[in-house]
């Protein structure tokens, strides 16, 4: 895996409060959302999240426009718990996982992957947000495979309307191919995925899928399956 490194100093600088949490504290929880080796991370564990996340989403009262992007989806990226942390100087990180189509439209199985980045500018406050990419096209889901990239870079981001506390930039040609939603908590200005990367997690997968496996063999070739995971394609279906 790519190392990813953040710059955080002057994080501590200022207190924040969510609920009884410190930005010291956000800082922490972005350190072990990107390290490989949490002990308490569990692809298990991100896929029981995730579902959690996908609900708190579908049940909401604004969920017409996330239901209509989710039913016509090609894949989704659902990261449980991205934070960000930062006084002058911010970081963000948070694991999660992608699934996608098949080429007669069933979802497949999850593929694990981080979301990490860092960005600099006026930014004020801990933020704690479950994040929902919807990817509207194969294409979408290709670039993920492919880049690795940064999300406003490469792949390019065009934000939904749910949620609150996400902004962007689109720079590319698959800026309408993907779409963010959230459901954000916390104090914050400023807070963007642009400059984020996603990342895959050899190690989850392995973990997941009891071999080495491939982010391709699970996305686009679908040779892999776990039945935990069936939850959690269910409820993406939109009925």
């Amino acid at each position: 895996m790519r190392a990813i490194k953040f710059s955080l100093a002057g994080a501590a600088t200022m207190l924040i409060l969510v609920g009884c949490t410190t930005v010291n504290e956000l800082t922490s929880r972005v350190s072990e959302a990107i390290s490989p080796s949490s002990a308490v991370l569990t692809s298990d564990g991100l896929v029981i999240d995730s579902l959690k996340t996908l609900n708190i989403l579908k049940n909401r009262e604004d969920r017409r426009v996330f239901l209509t992007a989710l039913q016509n989806a090609a894949g989704v990226a659902i990261f449980p718990a991205v934070y960000k942390a930062g006084f002058f100087v911010g970081a963000e990180g948070g694991n999660g996982l992608v699934i996608a189509r098949d080429t007669h439209g069933n979802w497949g199985y999850p593929a694990f992957y981080t979301l990490a980045g860092g960005s600099w500018g006026i930014q004020f406050g801990g933020q704690r947000a479950g994040v929902v990419l919807i990817m509207r096209s194969r294409k979408a889901v290709e670039a993920v495979l492919k880049h690795q990239g940064k999300a406003g870079a490469d792949l390019g981001i065009a934000l939904g309307s749910i949620g609150t506390g996400l902004e962007g930039s689109t720079t590319t040609n698959l800026a309408a191919d993907i779409f963010a939603f959230s459901d954000a908590k916390g104090l914050f200005g400023g807070f963007s995925l642009e400059g984020t990367a996603i990342v895959r997690r050899n190690d989850l997968n392995r973990q997941y899928y009891g071999a080495d496996v491939t982010p391709a063999s699970i996305l686009i070739e679908h040779a892999q399956q776990n039945a935990h995971a069936d939850t959690l394609r269910d409820a993406l279906i939109v009925r």
